[in-house]
């Protein structure tokens, strides 16, 4: 292979880092991670898109958007990149030159980094990355009219990169909403605001690029991609539609340099409404099991069933006592949708169950070769599985 392709390829495997959220790792040849991300709107006409004004939109939704300053001190010298989550580590396996230049602030030193959020209670609930705040012993809030105020952590989930806080303000707050089912398409406007570098309350404007985008963060990967830009200090942040309902949390971009080409992912409003009740109200996630293990679908299945596709999910293993055993799923099983939602492939019933809560009900249709059936599933607790911790080189300005 000849230089230039050598290159090439080396350029092109550092576009497609994801970061996990506006992470500024100093030092020599320091690499830069940010996040963001998009989320759907409702459908909206023409007619309505050629009249709608971002200024008016801005206005009125800005004073519940706040930007978000941590700080923490450091208690290891140097920065190891083996101590990053896996889908960042990639990075580092991508371009063996960066590993051993990070030097990384001294131990005892504090370090900073910025995010954004937004008021989702006038009574000062805020929504947030989890990458943002997640390992900070300090977070302040600055609202939009300039006044500054300690948070405290209510609770966060590394798996969806999503945590509450709660601040202290005389009076109540301007809020934002969270758009409810929203149905959104690609081309859709939106419009994003957030902190960008430490910059405050900055508007961008974009249309939704694509949905149920998997950046290799976890099974609950469902973001929405947009181009609104979006960049290091955005992570956090809201996505409106154009009625001013939140769509999305920004919470990653993928970039070769750490600013803003155009791809930029979202948390969508449903998950994230889902995984803010839970923090509000027990400060964590419980999250459901159902006990199987799955493949896609081959075509020599596909043809045993009489389908002429390969879509669905194959049951390859039942967890013995757990809850799919108790309702009556068997090795075989072609699931091929839950809760009235296509299942397409083996992931689709993983991100539902992962963002699904214990002692929830799931009803899945099931494929047998004497016909189709409705099982009834409901949720147990997942076992534990080891902390996602947030990076522990932690950013300048995030």
């Amino acid at each position: 292979m000849s230089v230039l392709a050598n290159k090439r390829r080396a350029l092109l495997a550092g576009a497609a880092v994801l970061g996990l959220g506006a992470v500024v790792l100093a030092g020599p040849g320091s690499a830069v991670f940010a996040q963001t991300a998009a989320a759907p709107a409702p459908a909206q006409t023409h007619a309505v898109a050629m009249v709608f004004n971002y200024a008016d939109m801005a206005e009125k939704v800005g004073p519940a958007v706040v930007s978000v300053a941590v700080s923490q001190a450091v208690r290891e010298q140097a920065f190891d990149p083996d101590q990053l989550p896996p889908f960042m580590r990639r990075f580092f396996e991508n371009m063996p030159e960066m590993r051993g230049q990070q030097e990384g602030p001294r131990a005892g030193q504090r370090v900073v980094g910025q995010g954004s959020g937004f008021i989702i209670d006038p009574d000062g609930i805020i929504v947030t990355n989890f990458h943002v705040v997640g390992r900070a012993d300090q977070v302040k809030v600055k609202l939009s009219d300039g006044r500054v105020f300690d948070a405290r952590v209510l609770g966060g989930d590394p798996r969806t990169d999503l945590a509450v806080l709660k601040i202290d303000a005389p009076g109540r707050l301007p809020f934002v909403r969270f758009a409810e089912n929203p149905d959104i398409r690609p081309g859709e406007p939106v419009m994003a605001m957030g902190n960008p570098f430490g910059l405050g309350g900055t508007v961008t404007s974009g249309i939704i690029s694509a949905r149920g985008r998997d950046i290799g963060a976890g099974p609950a990967d469902d973001f929405i991609q947009h181009d609104a830009p979006i960049n290091p200090g955005n992570s956090g942040g809201p996505l409106f539609n154009i009625n001013g309902e939140v769509i999305g949390v920004n919470t990653a971009i993928l970039s070769p340099s750490g600013g803003s080409i155009g791809i930029g992912f979202a948390i969508p409003s449903p998950v994230a409404q889902k995984i803010v009740a839970e923090l509000r109200e027990h400060g964590k996630v419980s999250r459901g099991f159902i006990g199987v293990s799955l493949a896609p679908v081959d075509p020599v299945l596909a043809g045993v069933l009489g389908r002429d596709n390969s879509n669905g999910a194959v049951v390859q293993q039942v967890v013995p006592d757990s809850p799919a055993a108790k309702a009556g799923l068997r090795v075989g099983d072609l699931i091929t949708a839950v809760d009235g939602h296509a299942v397409d492939a083996p992931r689709d019933l993983v991100r539902a169950a992962s963002i699904a809560s214990q002692g929830s009900r799931m009803t899945l249709t099931v494929l047998r070769r004497d016909g189709s059936k409705e099982i009834a599933v409901t949720l147990a607790a997942a076992p534990d599985q080891p902390r996602q911790e947030a990076p522990k080189a932690q950013p300048r300005r995030g």
